[in-house]
């Protein structure tokens, strides 16, 4: 596609204005992002729990600037370092068994992660699907699901935005914003060291940082973190299995099975990793402040898909492993790939695992020019994920699938923002985005006894094999206009565009002949130019009552790209438009009221919402065809209400009490869906009705119909009715030279499905997760010993699910079998014990 002048023009103008930045000295200093990282940085710093408490101000960057997150008219949960490192958030999965209305679910193949926020967000079936919550790391946007995989330590805070926030942070922030930001290098020289063992998984575990200044105007910091499970979480009941090939160099050739022993996998997840994080910062002169961050991470788990489970089918036995009982539990039933058949393949391993790795680097500069404050952020990223898995989940003895995948993403983003202070009513933000991605993605399945002894080297034992990219670029312009009608009344309005290009190709270099042309398509090379604009408006008007007392509403608008299913099967009959989706957008109304109370010993907020999403992006799997699909299904509405405090009376030193109520309604509106597999024509499913037959030409055969469903008034996926959280801590001296202190958190939530498109099967019941800690500490804070528990009611709960591949059967029709659910299982119970170090 041929860029317009104007694109070249804008993007070319934000890129030497970055650059000029760069080479600009000056003036004064405390911008937005940097104050708001000392400012979590200060809190982050060993403090003693059992001080008078109060209620401070906490600062975030919601709004792209340093505010009181009880001020900022904003849906906002903080959780600050201190809380991080006490309760051991060191995961996405861990941060979201710990916040009420999010639900993460990890996933091997497809995008390797389901987020879901208030009942909206991405399911993981599909590679080329963005992640309706995103994450920001240090101000840059981290969008695809592999990200989970990335390890979180040494943070200064992390902010959870809910709902749309596509003004300040861009496009694919459709339900909410996980915002991440790490510590910076102090002024003084200080160091720490954690151990730590984990007993149920047989972790060992040590992280470690060390911080402080290079002559008068730098400073350097280096963490690094590494683990290593010498046991596991999951069990494995497999058995061995034989997988029996039939070589058939030709569709028609008939030749006798050779057997292949499938051994059981390792128990999962085995898990290993290292990251490393250095910064280096600059300020030279008041005005100036220059960081540059590099990060390196690797983690690995075995097992595969070792976090599945095949927890319900239709009858109570499995589809493919008949009189097998599908029971929801810590367990799994995986096969490795014959090792005669690996070694033979392209992209695989004898052994089922994920192995990902990434890197990146991000440069900040902040300048006060005056009353302007201007910030560039600057980051290049790269990961690489690879993966051998059974994909049939089940250990059968008559459906045997395996897959490896290796897929590589890289980015590159410039953003250039500037925030006036005038001592005036009146004040702006304006700023400029642009992004450069690259995905590719090579897959190979390996199925249905497929053998072939001419096939091309890496394929002889290949059913199918895929190819695809997509190319992205991103040009995006945002501005607010501040108005304080009067101190104590703020008016706000703004709008992004967006304008975004992804060009994709997709090709299927090989498939057995005896699937060649009949199953899978390998003549025909795909090519989508896919082009989108969007206009992002957003108002909020704010009322401070009193210094301690706010109120705000609130009108915004949500976008999310469209783009291209790079995962997707292409058949002889399958559309060159099948693959790409459109944009899913929403938009709606959010209020609430911030308070402190009793001279600010209690934290009392109420927020109330409402949403309408429209062209939802789902993923399905043709459960049958193992293809996996994405389309824009219908639309949603979340309407819902939260109400959260924090309680620390001065009465009690150290002392926390702190909880939320959460009700949130998200049910689908009127709109065409994909049936979900087994799903009967009694009960809704419809043949034809997603896609319609096309009858046969004099040039082109008759293509069949895909059913579909309407889903109107059916709940979204992980979107429990009610959630609530309840945690306490208490503190205090034990002797002059030791304290000690507890902590309870808990959350509960109702019950919910885990299917995007309503099966009945897939219903994750109500439960309670309980984390607890226990920690004795020195008067000085340099030594502390913890016990730390996580899930301690060992409740399994599915977070995400897909249809089992093989079941599924008489969709459509009433002769039929409801597919059987691969749940994805959150975390069981773990017990850690850890030792730390600290340099005040």
């Amino acid at each position: 596609m041929i860029e317009s002048m104007n694109q070249k023009s804008c993007r070319g103008a934000l890129l030497a204005g970055t650059a000029l930045l760069c080479i600009t000295g000056g003036a004064q200093t405390a911008l937005a992002q940097d104050t708001a990282q000392n400012a979590a940085q200060d809190a982050s710093a060993p403090q003693s729990e059992t001080a008078p408490a109060a209620m401070n101000d906490i600062v975030v960057t919601a709004r792209r600037r340093a505010e009181s997150a009880q001020e900022v008219p904003v849906a906002v949960t903080v959780i600050s370092a201190q809380d991080i490192a006490r309760r051991d958030l060191t995961s996405l999965e861990r941060i979201a068994a710990a916040t009420p209305q999010l639900v993460i679910g990890r996933n091997v193949s497809g995008s390797g992660a389901q987020l879901t926020l208030r009942g909206i967000g991405s399911n993981s079936l599909s590679i080329g699907v963005e992640q309706s919550v995103a994450v920001i790391v240090d101000g840059v946007y981290y969008g695809q699901g592999r990200t989970i995989n990335e390890g979180f330590f040494d943070l200064a805070s992390m902010e959870i935005l809910k709902g749309p926030q596509s003004l300040f942070f861009g496009k694919n922030a459709t339900a909410g914003v996980i915002s991440i930001t790490t510590a910076n290098p102090t002024d003084h020289f200080t160091a720490q060291m954690r151990t730590g063992y984990e007993f149920n998984a047989q972790k060992v575990y040590a992280e470690g940082f060390v911080s402080g200044p290079i002559g008068d105007t730098a400073g350097f910091r280096l963490a690094v973190r590494g683990s290593k499970d010498f046991g596991s979480l999951f069990d494995n009941r497999a058995g061995p299995i034989t997988y029996n090939t039939r070589d058939t160099p030709t569709a028609t050739t008939v030749a006798p099975n050779t057997a292949h022993t499938a051994l059981p996998s390792k128990a999962g997840p085995r898990e290993r990793d290292i990251l490393v994080r250095g910064t280096l910062r600059w300020e030279p002169t008041d005005d100036l402040t220059a960081t540059v961050k590099a990060n390196y991470g690797w983690n690995r788990t075995y097992g595969g898909a070792w976090n599945y489970n095949v927890f319900a089918c239709d009858g109570g036995t499995s589809t493919t492993t008949p009189g097998v009982a599908c029971t929801p539990g810590f367990y799994n039933r995986m096969n490795d790939l014959p090792k005669d058949i690996a070694d033979q393949t392209a992209l695989v391993k004898d052994h089922n695992f994920n192995d990902y790795r990434s890197w990146g680097v991000t440069g900040n500069i902040d300048y006060q020019l005056g009353d302007l404050a201007v910030t560039s952020v600057t980051n290049y990223n790269f990961n690489r994920n690879h993966w051998t898995a059974d994909i049939d989940y089940q250990s059968s003895p008559t459906v045997n699938i395996w897959g490896g995948e290796v897929s590589r993403w890289k980015a590159f983003s410039q953003e250039l923002r500037v925030l006036s202070q005038f001592d005036g009513p009146l004040n702006f933000l304006v700023g400029g985005y642009y992004q450069n991605t690259k995905r590719t993605f090579d897959q190979v399945v390996i199925n249905a006894n497929a053998e072939n002894s001419a096939a091309p080297e890496g394929y002889r034992y290949v059913q199918y094999a895929k190819e695809s990219t997509t190319d992205g670029e991103t040009l995006s312009g945002y501005g607010q206009l501040i108005w304080k009608v009067i101190p104590e009344i703020e008016v706000t309005g703004g709008v992004r565009y967006i304008h975004e290009t992804k060009d994709s190709t997709f090709f299927q270099p090989y498939a057995n002949p005896r699937f060649a042309g009949v199953n899978y398509d390998v003549t025909r090379r795909l090519a989508a130019n896919q082009t989108f604009t969007n206009w992002s408006p957003e108002a909020t008007v704010a009322w401070k009552v009193t210094p301690d007392i706010n109120v705000y509403g609130a009108f915004k608008t949500a976008y999310k790209s469209g783009g291209f299913s790079n995962s997707s099967i292409l058949t002889p009959r399958t559309e060159a438009d099948f693959f790409t989706f459109d944009p899913e957008k929403g938009k709606g109304f959010e209020a609430g009221i911030k308070t402190m109370l009793f001279d600010r010993q209690l934290r009392f907020n109420v927020s109330l919402y409402t949403f309408k999403y429209t062209d939802l992006q789902v993923t399905y799997l043709d459960s049958a065809a193992l293809s996996y699909n994405s389309v824009n299904a219908g639309s949603a509405r979340t309407r819902g209400v939260e109400v959260e405090f924090d309680y620390a009376p001065r009465g009690l030193r150290g002392f926390g009490l702190n909880g939320s109520i959460n009700y949130n309604k998200a049910n689908y509106g009127d709109g065409i869906a994909p049936c979900y597999g087994g799903q009967s024509l009694a009960n809704g499913c419809t043949p034809g009705l997603l896609v319609p037959p096309v009858p046969a030409t004099g040039t082109t055969p008759s293509r069949p119909g895909t059913p579909g469903q309407n889903l109107d008034g059916v709940s979204t996926f992980a979107a429990p009715r009610w959630t609530a959280t309840l945690g306490m801590k208490y503190d205090t001296d034990i002797s002059d030279g030791l304290t000690a202190g507890f902590g309870v958190d808990s959350r509960y939530s109702s019950s919910y499905l885990t299917s995007a498109f309503g099966s009945p099967l897939s219903r994750q019941g109500s439960y309670i997760n309980l984390d607890a800690q226990i920690h004795i500490r020195t008067a000085d804070e340099r030594w502390e010993l913890a016990l730390l528990g996580k899930n301690l009611t060992n409740r399994f709960v599915v977070t995400g699910v897909t249809d089992a591949s093989g079941s599924g059967l008489g969709t459509g029709t009433n002769a039929n079998r409801i597919a059987d659910q691969a749940g994805f299982g959150a975390m069981p119970r773990t017990i850690a014990l850890q030792l730390t170090w600290r340099m005040p």
